[in-house]
């Protein structure tokens, strides 16, 4: 009797981990498909977007081309769209290639975090960068979503704190990454939400991404001026 008890056991054991094993199998071709859809809708992005912008970005070498050809001043206008077209295709690039890395399983949005910096400081923008804690690779959501939430910062910054300084600081801890980016400006700040976004991903954005992930994200201004954004992402990725 108890040798049939103990064969039952197992046979149940076993039953559940089949069972298991199919849900999780389930689990990970569904978001496999929603990967590859995301990819197909990226790519179906990139291309038409790159097409119109170096529609513009050539019509405006053009117009520059034309205005030195007759000795006259290249209209700063001009040069600021050839700059902003050359921006964007870049911005385009590298979403699609994060999107590829999630795909992949490799990669994380962070390792772009000194040209990013660097964007920014040739803007005429100082900017620090602060690193603590133990840094570790990161899955590749929470590295792209820690790279969004910087770089729209700052592009508020660069907008609207007029003359400011900016700080960027990571955190590394076993259980999170913290993310916190703040600036010494003194412009005009809009309400969470209302505030004018950045390249593709404003403050509602930013706690999207941020609660997606279960993490928490806030944002205002900073007692004697200025504004913050902190963010608490977890170390791993929802499963």
């Amino acid at each position: 009797m108890a040798v049939t008890f103990r064969m039952w056991q197992l046979h149940v054991r076993e039953v559940e981990q089949r069972a298991d094993e199919a849900e999780r199998t389930r689990d990970e071709a569904a978001q496999r498909r929603a990967m590859e859809e995301r990819l197909r809708i990226a790519r179906e992005l990139h291309d038409s977007l790159t097409h119109s912008i170096s529609v513009i970005q050539v019509q405006a070498s053009v117009a520059a081309h034309l205005a030195r050809k007759r000795g006259e001043e290249v209209p700063p206008a001009l040069l600021a769209i050839q700059e902003a077209g050359a921006d964007a295709t870049r911005e385009l690039r590298a979403t699609l290639g994060a999107l590829r890395s999630e795909q992949d399983g490799d990669g994380s949005g962070l390792i772009q975090l000194d040209k990013l910096v660097a964007r920014a400081q040739a803007t005429g923008l100082p900017v620090t960068v602060t690193v603590t804690g133990a840094e570790r690779p990161l899955p590749p959501e929470v590295g792209q979503a820690a790279y969004r939430i910087v770089q729209e910062a700052l592009t508020n910054v660069s907008r609207h704190a007029g003359q400011a300084c900016a700080s960027v600081h990571l955190h590394y801890t076993p259980e999170a990454l913290s993310v916190q980016v703040a600036d010494d400006g003194q412009g005009t700040v809009a309400p969470a939400g209302a505030r004018p976004s950045g390249p593709g991903l404003g403050l509602v954005g930013m706690r999207e991404r941020v609660s997606a992930l279960g993490g928490h994200l806030q944002a205002g201004p900073q007692d004697g001026g200025g504004f913050h954004v902190h963010a608490e992402l977890p170390a791993r990725a929802p499963s």
